[in-house]
């Protein structure tokens, strides 16, 4: 051959060598570039799943990598925020659900976007109430006003109201108007129930101290006044100096009964545990008031079980509860009835119960009984005493670590309960 033909399949062999190697790579790449994809919608499937394991490939350097790279980068950093925003909601649905405040919030269309369980309750909202109209969910109008003012951008003030289904309860709503991210508002129901009661109770304990005080005063001041413009009677004297000490007597121990009840209020009242003989001190107590009792022509009859004969409790504290609840029933048992005390032991507790034959406890009244200076009905009027005998019982027996309950008995006459335990 020649030359030049030599020379020219020399130049087609290279060629085809070029185009050949050229098309290897070409096929080469297109599998890299293939298995890449794959990993690539494997990878997006399971972020589609939730689940965001950073996988750990190769994207390559060549621009298909860099944008695999920046897109798995978004998508995790997406995740991130997500589970953040999940975190932020999981917090502020459990501080919600352990609010003892009803909160409600109404988007700019009315409907109601979250509900607290305080709120449902208060509000007796059923559960499906999310996403129905304010209008609708809500039965009470003053709310229902209040709501619509703030979604009109209105300026609202606190409202004091009533349950609808339960008028004994107090409650103040606030309403905030929200104008970021579109407009709303937000209900916050504080229930003001126990200050209101609270508040109620500390007048009437004022009111209730100064009638006490003011009665016993004004009879002391105008019998010591008759003294003065007449001292040279002496039978007026002594009759006068008998009704001065009298209510002086009184209003000492209207004193020491508060400053008692202030002692047990403050935690300060000592327990001294020591075996006590039951039957002794009920019986000694009886006898105290078997004069009055027999006045009024009474029977005061105490029963003491042989398992409740000692009991290892603050026998001081034991003596002025049954001492209290005797004398009640004394004062408050009309001539020619029975006052039955008796100590037993049930289920390993003592118990003690102190029945009169009295006109019993009005049922409304059952419930507070054990107030200080709560006056029942007409038929149990206090005749005497402080009227803080019972409420001194109570905070005694809750000393010793026992409950004081008050009922009526089938056959008339009230019936107090107290149960202690056995020993301390």
């Amino acid at each position: 051959m020649s030359t030049a033909v030599l020379i020219a399949l020399a130049f087609a062999a290279g060629f085809l060598l070029a185009m050949a190697i050229a098309a290897a790579r070409r096929s080469s790449m297109e599998v890299v570039n293939r298995g890449r994809v794959t990993t690539m919608l494997s990878a997006a499937k399971r972020y589609a799943l939730g689940d965001l394991t950073r996988p750990s490939p190769d994207y390559g350097d060549d621009g298909l990598g860099q944008v695999a790279r920046a897109m798995d980068q978004a998508i995790h950093e997406t995740g991130r925020r997500v589970e953040t925003l999940e975190r932020d909601r999981a917090r502020m649905e459990a501080i919600l659900a352990s609010m003892i405040e009803g909160v409600l919030v109404v988007n700019e269309q009315g409907r109601l976007q979250l509900v607290n369980d305080a709120a449902r309750r208060i509000l007796k909202l059923e559960k499906g109430a999310i996403d129905h109209a304010y209008v609708e969910a809500i039965r009470h109008p003053g709310i229902v006003e209040h709501i619509g003012r703030a979604l009109r951008g209105e300026e609202t003030e606190g409202l004091e109201l009533s349950v609808t289904r339960d008028t004994t309860r107090t409650l103040v709503a606030r309403v905030t108007p929200v104008t970021a991210a579109g407009r709303g508002a937000v209900l916050v129901l504080h229930d003001i129930t126990e200050l209101r009661n609270a508040d109620q109770v500390r007048r009437d304990f004022v009111a209730n101290v100064s009638h006490e005080l003011r009665t016993p005063l004004t009879a002391i001041k105008g019998y010591a006044e008759a003294l003065l413009d007449d001292p040279d009677d002496a039978e007026a004297r002594e009759k006068f100096l008998d009704i001065i000490h009298r209510h002086a007597t009184r209003m000492e121990r209207l004193v020491k009964d508060l400053l008692r009840l202030a002692r047990l209020d403050a935690g300060q009242e000592t327990v001294e545990i020591v075996p006590c003989d039951v039957d002794s001190l009920l019986r000694g107590i009886a006898n105290d008031f078997e004069p009055i009792a027999a006045q009024k022509q009474q029977t005061i009859d105490v029963q003491v079980a042989g398992a409740a004969a000692t009991l290892t409790t603050d026998a001081a504290k034991l003596h002025d509860v049954a001492r209290n609840l005797i004398e009640n029933a004394v004062n408050y048992t009309p001539g020619g009835g029975a006052i039955e005390v008796h100590a037993t032991v049930k289920e390993g507790q003592f118990v003690l119960t102190v029945a009169d034959t009295g006109h019993g406890i009005a049922p409304d009244d059952l419930a507070r009984v054990f107030e200080r200076f709560y006056r029942v009905d007409k038929s149990r009027t206090r005749p005497g005493g402080t009227g803080l005998g019972l409420s001194i019982v109570k905070h005694l027996v809750h000393v010793m670590d026992g409950e004081v309950t008050a009922s009526n008995q089938a056959g008339g006459g009230a019936l107090f309960t107290v149960t202690l335990p056995m020993k301390r």
